[in-house]
């Protein structure tokens, strides 16, 4: 084989690779593109969800506020799989 055949053999096996690899990549878009549109099928935001992430940013303040102590024990009653127990109603102080 003379010096031109070889340039040529490996010009045509750069464009075969070239090629190979664009039609792998077109590919990998479309699975990408059906991977994005799945979080629109999430259900909506909790909303004991956002009153945890808010008891959080109070820090220490958070264990004498009365809605944060309600969100974490319905929190711990979701995750023990209880139900919550009704509040003992107060007697009327006069």
């Amino acid at each position: 084989m003379d010096s031109k055949m070889l340039v040529r053999l490996g010009a045509v096996i750069f464009v075969a690779i070239a090629i190979t690899a664009t039609v792998i990549e077109l590919t990998r878009q479309e699975d990408t593109a059906r991977v994005r549109t799945a979080p629109q099928l999430q259900p909506s935001a909790d909303p004991l969800k956002a009153m945890l992430r808010r008891c959080q940013g109070l820090g220490e303040a958070a264990t004498r506020d009365g809605d944060c102590l309600s969100a974490w024990a319905e929190s711990r009653d979701r995750f023990l799989g209880r139900t919550p127990v009704p509040a003992a109603p107060q007697p009327d102080e006069r």
